[in-house]
């Protein structure tokens, strides 16, 4: 192993080692939280919040509306660890830096990877306000966070991509929704770099490519815990509607206004389909 990954292989084990001397639980299940998904870590029992500037070696998110700490806790019955702020490329960070805790994951043993996201909806049969479970993805993003050398304790040199997001829990998902009486839609994400929003021919290209979702973060975190052998799901709050035709012009405040509403529907299901996990 070269310096350079040995270097950063320590580094993920001294974050990991050092949150495992801060908790007494072994979470199996991590959910990244997006906008609006402060329900989850609201519902949490015999829960500990850990800042990222307190974590050794840990980026910390310059996003807006990202708020930078970990909590660990309990789901019902299930030991869980929510990641409250993520951290994107567009913020000139690494891969390996955005990755990072995804890395910090798997060495605390966590199992299942549930990844939420504010995008904008291509699909013209969607609705901006509802959300929507990742069936597949596309990286756009023009980077990977597995280039370079391979650390073989923590995957293969080249990871099986048929199933990225598991069939069996988006299935789990929908019956979830469906109980509540939640509407969702199903659809492909496609990550781009950001921080631009999409022109209108750049959404055309998309929506030909496949996608039905466009946004700017997920890909890589989803490349890793694939990497790492996670069972995955994925949920992005759609918050615009990003079709080339009449598209209209977006901010970043509105974004987060319409995700927040749409996080309290998504925290809805995962939480009602937790214990099936």
């Amino acid at each position: 192993m070269s310096y350079k990954m040995k270097e950063y292989v320590e580094k993920v084990k001294e974050a990991a080692e050092f949150l495992k001397g801060k908790v007494n639980i072994e979470p199996e299940i991590a959910i990244v939280l997006g906008s609006g998904l402060q329900g989850i870590a609201d519902s949490l029992t015999d829960s500990k919040s850990i800042g990222y500037n307190e974590i050794p070696n840990f980026p910390v998110s310059t996003a807006p509306g990202h708020k930078g700490e970990l909590i660990f806790g309990k789901m019902k019955n299930k030991n869980v660890m929510l990641m409250n702020g993520r951290f994107h490329y567009y913020e000139g960070y690494t891969m390996k830096e955005v990755t990072f805790p995804t890395r910090v994951m798997q060495e605390l043993g966590i199992k299942t990877f549930i990844v939420t996201n504010a995008a904008g909806g291509m699909n013209p049969n969607f609705e901006k306000g509802k959300p929507c479970l990742i069936t597949d993805q596309i990286n756009f993003m023009g980077d990977n966070p597995l280039l370079g050398e391979n650390n073989e304790e923590w995957g293969p040199r080249f990871p099986d991509m048929s199933e990225v997001y598991s069939k069996r829990l988006i299935d789990l998902a929908i019956k979830s929704a469906k109980k509540i009486g939640e509407p969702i839609f199903t659809g492909v994400y496609l990550g781009i770099s950001g921080p631009t929003f999409e022109t209108p021919a750049e959404l055309r290209m998309m929506r030909n490519f496949g996608a039905d979702l466009v946004g700017m973060s997920t890909v890589p975190e989803v490349i890793v815990a694939r990497h790492a052998g996670m069972e995955i799901l994925g949920f992005s709050a759609i918050t615009d509607m990003a079709i080339a035709e009449g598209l209209e012009e977006v901010t970043a405040e509105d974004v987060i206004s319409v995700a927040n509403r749409t996080g309290e529907k998504i925290a809805s299901i995962i939480m009602e389909l937790i214990d099936d996990i």
